[in-house]
């Protein structure tokens, strides 16, 4: 699985094109943007997109879907509590397949009710649920402190430490982690009880 994170707008946000090694065919994920960049990529490596796939449903994260869609063909997949536009339904533990690749959806509400992680081939693509050094904003609609201690504490951090951390924004010192890093360095995965985060995430 080859990855392809490229940082567009001015929100660092990141998109990412995901490419099975031995067909080419790829993913999208948060197509936002800048397309241009993602056009390129698509152009010079020669891929065949078979799905656009959204880790939540924030227009920062979503606002290439239309044009990505009409361009490449390819459906738009999302967690069934979204309320956009999308042409597939996913839900925790479904598999999203491309050529001989698999990533595994993680339903991991706390930032959105929607909010997904997709983890295989030791690689997490956390969104706004988890970002390198720190997590999410919870203010927004649908955001829950309460649900992201538990997508954080029962979720992610039982995962393999050795997960190279893909996430939803480039606000960390560094563009990529990994789940054993951030636990150690990351405040927001330090153990606490849920009182203890909830008060800390105000």
């Amino acid at each position: 699985m080859i990855v392809h994170q490229i940082q567009v707008g001015n929100m660092q946000n990141f998109s990412y094109i995901v490419v099975d090694d031995d067909t080419n065919e790829s993913i999208i994920i948060d197509p936002s943007w800048d397309l241009i960049e993602l056009e390129m990529v698509i152009k010079e490596k020669n891929l065949n997109i078979k799905y656009i796939v959204n880790t939540h449903h924030h227009f920062d994260h979503t606002i290439g879907n239309e044009a990505m869609a009409e361009s490449t063909k390819a459906p738009i997949v999302q967690h069934e509590n979204s309320e956009l536009k999308h042409d597939i339904t996913v839900k925790d533990g479904d598999i999203i397949e491309f050529g001989n690749s698999k990533l595994k959806v993680l339903h991991t509400p706390g930032h959105s009710k929607d909010s997904i992680c997709l983890i295989g081939d030791g690689k997490i693509f956390s969104g706004d649920t988890l970002f390198v050094g720190n997590c999410g904003r919870i203010d927004l609609p649908g955001g829950s402190a309460k649900e992201l201690y538990h997508s954080l504490f029962d979720v992610l951090y039982s995962l393999d430490d050795n997960l190279v951390l893909y996430c939803g924004h480039n606000y960390g010192h560094k563009e990529t982690s990994t789940i054993g890093q951030e636990k150690i360095t990351n405040m927001v995965m330090q153990k606490r009880t849920e009182q203890q985060f909830l008060d800390m995430m105000g």
